[in-house]
């Protein structure tokens, strides 16, 4: 039974990643509302990028054995996973705001750097000018996220009270629930890789698929935890934050790493389907009714969006 283990190790995984998500969410934002920081500093950056660490480590782990077309599908393939699928299935669970900012700032900005990510890859290269212009972007991108946020302090409002919660225990609760999402996440992509790969499945739609959605799944968990706790600045600052880890930090350590070329479809088909589905929240978030809010029905069509994706590549759109 070689699939045995794997299929264990999945289930595993997903057992102690929700577990890592409730304790990394209620960590983080106890620490926030104990510091005065805005909780929506915290999801656009502690939770953010912190869930994006699978995605970094295993972008670096492939580029460094020289398949960087893995790296990118990757970097490219959590993007649409964490817009379509944790976006859309949160709002199908329950109702999601947006707030004005993440409309007004943080998604334009994701935007535009989705549109110059695509611009480098386009001539079919990911070199070190790529790369070291992509981990520019993510220092400025950081600094300019802590500066807005810093100038709005605010303490977020718990679900429960975090008056008996210290924040040296909130920050063991963020550190254990972490490590627990880097742990799980990656024990769930192993045993994913290897019975994709038993079934003979190509890398390139492994990279942009199953690991893609098995990086994800940290955002998903963070992203659901956050939003049943009405953490919801949390919720979608996580996954806006963590799609600009993953473009300007995921996407462009390969290039350092190991400069290598980069698939045709994947600037021509999987980046404009990237930008597509981020236009797509914006645009039902900000123009149509309930505006500021997803509904059930338009979670709904992000993840309808998300299974047409995976759909198109079954069919071979690679």
């Amino acid at each position: 039974m070689p699939w045995l283990l794997p299929s264990l190790a999945i289930a595993g995984g997903f057992v102690a990643l929700l577990w890592g998500a409730d304790r990394f969410v209620l960590g983080a934002a106890v620490t926030a509302r104990n510091l005065g920081v805005s909780p929506l500093l915290v999801g656009l950056t502690v939770v953010g990028f912190g869930t994006s660490a699978p995605e970094l480590l295993v972008s670096a782990i492939a580029a460094y054995r020289g398949a960087t077309g893995l790296s990118i599908g990757n970097a490219l393939g959590s993007n649409i996973t964490n817009i379509a699928l944790v976006i859309g299935a949160t709002a199908v669970v329950a109702p999601l705001p947006v707030s004005r900012e993440i409309l007004g700032r943080q998604l334009p900005v994701l935007i535009v750097v989705m549109l110059v990510a695509t611009a480098l890859l386009s001539d079919g290269w990911l070199d070190v000018t790529d790369g070291a212009l992509l981990l520019g972007g993510l220092v400025a991108a950081l600094s300019w996220v802590v500066w807005r946020g810093l100038r709005e302090r605010q303490a977020p409002e718990l679900e429960t009270s975090p008056g008996t919660l210290s924040t040296a225990r909130a920050l063991s609760w963020l550190t254990l629930g972490l490590v627990t999402l880097l742990a799980s996440s990656e024990t769930l992509v192993w045993g994913a890789r290897t019975i994709a790969a038993a079934a003979g499945v190509s890398e390139g739609v492994i990279g942009l698929t199953v690991v893609a959605f098995g990086t994800s799944l940290p955002e998903l968990a963070a992203t659901l935890v956050a939003a049943r706790r009405s953490e919801h600045d949390i919720a979608v600052g996580n996954v806006v934050g963590s799609n600009l880890f993953n473009l300007l930090g995921v996407l462009g350590l390969p290039g350092v790493i190991a400069p290598g070329p980069c698939e045709e479809n994947l600037w021509r088909f999987d980046a404009p389907a990237m930008i597509g589905v981020t236009g797509l929240l914006w645009i039902l978030a900000r123009l149509f009714p309930p505006r500021g809010r997803l509904s059930r029905g338009q979670g709904a069509l992000l993840v309808a969006c998300y299974a047409l994706y995976i759909g198109a590549l079954a069919l071979g759109a690679h």
